[in-house]
């Protein structure tokens, strides 16, 4: 899981300009991270691409805090 996670920090540091120490599984993209709609959509595009999975747009619009997308990508890596 801190291997998901460090790449999530990644990531999300490519499309939100965030310091990535104030990236934490708690954190809010959009309110704490400042993240937009198209930024979620972004991210989950490059999560797909580096992952090699599928993101439901209906999964995206669930997620709120990286540890949602860290507890998605766990489930999703290990069916």
């Amino acid at each position: 899981m801190n291997e998901i996670f460090e790449t999530l920090k990644e990531i999300i540091c490519d499309y939100v300009e965030v310091d990535a120490d104030a990236i934490n599984p708690d954190a809010s993209l959009r309110y704490d991270l400042g993240a937009t709609s198209f930024d979620l959509m972004n991210i989950a595009d490059a999560i797909e691409e580096r992952f090699n999975l599928k993101i439901t747009n209906t999964a995206v619009v669930k997620i709120k805090t990286v540890g949602d997308i860290a507890q998605l990508l766990s489930e999703k890596i290990t069916q």
